[in-house]
């Protein structure tokens, strides 16, 4: 076991005793939190560490350890010695033992990187214990939903493909499921943290975070009927489209990190025009603080379920259309699809291009072809719903963007990454094998003839011819 693979499985028992001591903290437990229980579960991995070179005698005697801190705990608890009491200073001091033992023989940057993970959780008590109390019943609905639907739900589905052209395989569409929620949670978090305070540039890049189409009806529905708020509702709907591509290209290169460079020019150079432009509107505008429209939760089942079929029919019609209509049937798919969704799309597209199903040409344009069409339905949800005032500002900064996406589509070089799947074919350099041909200079063996030099035994009857005269 390197010094890598215990990183990774100490940080992974400290999340998880992170997750479980959320969830105790919040339920309103003073024997154990937020914090004693990742001290807990690092404990336990230490101890265990330790076994491997002492017994595992360690890990029962840890155990024991705990156990008995556990009854000392309650005792106090049930005593009210003091209001609160817990055994944080209990764990803190049985993990510095396992630590020093460990240093003995174990991995001096492991306990390095321990003792001040446990440093930082002892200090930051205040801040920590705070957050708990911010947190409300929905908030941590929507983290054991997710919860739910990374940990238990994805497990559990085979890896294996079914259907038609094989290419619906449940774990990995689930996966892409927990890939999505995951983003938007991120959002959701910040969108909590943040309250309603956030200022026009946050505003915008936690609506595109969440869900930029939401964002856009959200703000479209506030400025209608008051032209005044349709220049800050315009701003915040310009930057939210813009971090919805930079979270659409951050989605790509996790599903397909070793192909991503070849798609990133190309679409950079998308997300470079909307920056330009979000940035100008914003600096015309100006600050301005933002009431943040109510973020549903976003680890719902419901929705989850609902994306998890959005991505296999997008899926299904991708491969149905690259075998029927060739490349050019996928930009359908990718026009139909965008109108409400991109990132089923780029799922798709990006892991065929990481399968070396697709150029990556034909990928990044798909994608390209997805974001634009969501700039249209989310143009003209702008001027329905938020009236002329908003609808000219957006449709003017979308219809540049329009422009921009489509002179990327039509003028942009094919790239020499599109075609070197078929190069592969320079296996006929087999063919090099032919120059067994130079067996041919086996023919050399003919100057054995010149054995032939023996006719010049010939002109010895010439002589015999010339004496019987």
């Amino acid at each position: 076991m390197d010094v890598a693979d215990i990183f990774q499985r100490l940080g992974l028992g400290a999340a998880l005793g992170l997750l479980v001591g959320l969830q105790r903290e919040h339920a309103g437990t003073n024997l154990a939190g937020i914090r004693s229980f990742p001290l807990v579960t690092i404990f336990g991995g230490l101890c265990a560490l330790l076994g491997m070179s002492y017994g595992g005698w360690m890990v029962g005697a840890g155990l024991l350890a705990v156990a008995a801190m556990l009854v000392v705990g309650n005792v106090r608890q049930h005593a009210e010695v003091r209001d609160g009491a817990g055994i944080t200073t209990e764990v803190a001091a049985l993990l510095m033992y396992a630590l020093g033992a460990y240093l003995i023989q174990g991995v001096m940057e492991v306990a390095v990187v321990v003792a001040g993970v446990l440093a930082v959780l002892l200090h930051l008590k205040s801040q920590m214990h705070a957050f708990v109390k911010r947190i409300e019943n929905k908030d941590i609905k929507a983290v054991m939903q997710f919860v739910l639907i990374s940990l238990v739900i994805l497990p559990l589905l085979p890896d294996q493909t079914y259907g038609p052209y094989a290419v619906l395989n449940p774990r990995n569409i689930w996966w892409m499921v927990v890939l999505i929620v995951g983003v938007q949670l991120a959002g959701y978090v910040l969108y909590r943290l943040v309250g309603q305070g956030a200022g026009t540039l946050l505003g915008g890049m936690l609506g595109g975070l969440i869900s930029s189409t939401a964002t856009t009806v959200a703000y479209a529905r506030q400025a209608h009927g008051s032209p005044a708020a349709a220049p800050l509702a315009a701003t915040v709907i310009m930057l939210a489209s813009t971090v919805s591509l930079l979270r659409v290209m951050v989605v790509a290169a996790l599903v397909a990190p070793l192909a991503v460079g070849a798609i990133a020019l190309p679409l950079g150079a998308m997300l470079a025009a909307l920056v330009v432009l979000s940035l100008t509107q914003f600096f015309l505008v100006g600050r301005a603080p933002v009431q943040l429209p109510a973020a549903e939760n976003p680890a719902e089942l419901k929705p989850a379920l609902f994306f998890a079929g959005l991505y296999a029919l997008v899926t299904i019609g991708i491969a149905a259309a690259q075998d029927w209509f060739g490349n050019s049937g996928l930009y359908v798919v990718a026009l139909i699809s965008g109108l409400t969704d991109v990132d089923a799309v780029t799922l798709s597209s990006t892991r065929m291009l990481s399968q070396n199903r697709l150029p990556a040409d034909v990928a990044w344009r798909v994608i390209l072809v997805a974001a634009l069409a969501n700039l249209v339905f989310k143009g003209a949800s702008a001027y329905v719903l938020g009236g002329k005032a908003l609808g000219r500002r957006v449709l003017l900064l979308f219809g540049l963007a329009l422009a921009w996406g489509l002179a990327l589509l039509f003028l942009w070089p094919q790239s020499a990454s599109a075609t070197p799947a078929t190069p592969v074919t320079p296996v006929t350099p087999v063919t090099p094998v032919t120059p067994v041909t130079p067996v041919t200079p086996v023919t050399p063996v003919f100057p054995a003839t010149p054995a032939t030099p023996a006719t010049p035994a010939t002109p010895a009857p010439s002589n015999p011819v010339q004496a019987v005269p």
